[in-house]
């Protein structure tokens, strides 16, 4: 097989004397870097084409450069032409990289395949040797009695057996170890999630309306995950203006609040603030229970604070209930909780401020078991100008059932309402109510879908995390798919 071996200081510089060598048919082996510059191999697609058809190198020897026999007189390429084809086939070898490295880890894995099997056949223990056909087991069987034989031939009946009976022998199946099951696995689902990521990008360049909307939805705060969910479900309207009122009736429609229904002091009951430290849960506490005095009186609200760490909390409760006439009280313990709530039964609202812990703190777990009592009805307040991974984190970590209810609060501090919306909707939260300052009880209002998703699509200026068009590559080169997507839970 005449296959050489071509150095040079470039790669172009190489597969240019392959070709001059080889003309036309050049078959490219392997290429590598040496210390000298870059080493081809290479040869004739005449030489394979021979060994296939069982040539080998009679093919060879009766042929020369491109095919042709020694006396043709063809005239050879010159170095530009030459160098000319081999800039289009070093473009055409760049584009295939990814293609050759995944059929590369498919060859391998393959015959690691094929060796486990090969190994484990090895150790199959053989069946016992067939009996030799001898003139007397011909005659043995030829003096076979007629009712055997009719016997063996019965539908139904199993078959007689002439010889000796020969033990069943297990034949062992090759198993694959899991630790390159898992490998495997791994990387199937790495390589479709790259081709199904760069074909939805590739779909949305080619749209321009859905690369505008998408990427006015990270500029503003959702995940590439709720993004993605709901731009793979938008219709092809052809109109920005139409695209973009369908995105935020989507957006309004599952933001799930309390329109509808009876607002929070309206419907009274016993509620317990909880939420990380810092999100204003002892003045959302204030502000509810000011909206319950207005107007029901201040006889109507009762107040209990658990915060014992934090410095000043109690005296700032107290500092509130003075100002809208109402009690506040401490409970240390379970015990003292259960009590204090039997005295406030008679109360139309009763709301308890608790202590302000980190998603992850050890307490968390205590204060939340603390708090299971029957009719302590749960709301989970997020400061609205959060991060999307802390709002994330704190949402994962408190709540506690299907139908959590939430608050946002400080929706006058937040530059982004986008990350708090979002995590709302995957989550499936009820939002009852936004708190808007500092004033008690002013500064509250209730949840509204509407006016908080056309807020959180304003366009705030330009900003130093903004992404540009380019950077949606990077943003979705990861997986976006989420137990929220694959359960359907968005009605577009």
């Amino acid at each position: 097989m005449n296959i050489q071996r071509f150095t040079a200081p470039t790669s172009r510089e190489a597969l240019a004397k392959a070709r001059m060598a080889f003309g036309e048919g050049t078959l490219i082996l392997s290429n590598r870097p040496t210390e000298n510059g870059v080493e081809v191999v290479a040869t004739a697609e005449d030489t394979l084409s021979a060994l296939d058809a069982g040539q080998g190198g009679a093919s060879q020897n009766s042929s020369g450069r491109n095919g042709q026999f020694f006396g043709s007189k063809q005239k050879e390429p010159t170095y530009q032409e030459v160098a000319s084809q081999v800039e289009e086939d070093a473009n055409q070898l760049a584009m295939s990289t990814l293609s050759f490295q995944d059929y590369v880890r498919e060859r391998m894995a393959k015959r690691r395949q094929e060796g486990l099997a090969e190994s484990t056949a090895a150790r199959i223990v053989p069946a016992e040797p067939v009996e030799r056909s001898t003139p007397a087991v011909q005659e043995r069987k030829t003096t076979e009695p007629a009712p055997v034989a009719a016997r063996t031939l019965t539908p139904g009946a199993a078959p007689a057996s002439t010889g000796p009976r020969k033990a069943n022998v297990p034949i062992k199946t090759a198993a694959v170890p899991q630790g390159i099951e898992r490998e495997l696995h791994a990387m199937k689902e790495l390589i479709e999630d790259r081709f199904n990521t760069l074909n939805w990008l590739g779909q949305a360049r080619q749209n321009p309306i859905q690369a505008n909307l998408m990427l006015k939805l990270i500029r503003a705060g959702y995940s590439p995950t709720l993004a993605r969910t709901i731009l793979e479900r938008m219709p092809e309207t052809g109109d920005a203006a139409r695209s973009m009122q369908w995105v935020i009736d989507v957006l309004e429609r599952n933001l799930h609040t309390d329109a509808g229904t009876a607002e929070l002091h309206e419907e009274g009951g016993v509620f317990a603030l909880i939420g990380a430290t810092g999100v204003g849960k002892t003045t959302t506490t204030a502000k509810l229970a000011g909206q319950c005095a207005a107007q029901n009186g201040a006889g109507s609200v009762g107040l209990i604070t658990l915060d014992s760490y934090r410095v000043g909390a109690q005296e700032q409760l107290r500092a509130y209930g003075k100002m809208l006439g109402v009690v506040a009280h401490i409970a240390h313990d379970r015990a003292a909780l259960q009590d204090l709530l039997s005295l406030l039964s008679n109360k139309k609202m009763v709301l308890i401020d608790t202590t302000g812990l980190a998603p992850r703190d050890p307490r968390k777990r205590q204060m939340m078991e603390l708090l299971d009592i029957p009719d302590v009805k749960r709301l989970l307040v997020l400061n609205a100008g959060g991060h999307g991974d802390t709002l994330e984190d704190t949402v994962v970590h408190f709540k506690s059932s299907a139908n959590q209810q939430v608050i946002f609060s400080k929706i006058d501090e937040a530059v982004k309402l986008g990350p708090a919306i979002d995590a709302a909707i995957r989550h499936q939260l009820v939002l009852r109510g936004v708190t808007t300052g500092q004033s008690v009880p002013e500064d509250w209002e209730g949840a509204n879908a509407e006016k908080l998703v056309r807020a959180s699509l304003r366009s705030n200026g330009n900003s130093a995390y903004d992404p540009k068009i380019t950077d949606l590559g990077f943003i979705f080169s990861h997986s976006t798919d989420s137990a929220f997507a694959q359960r359907g839970m968005l009605h577009a």
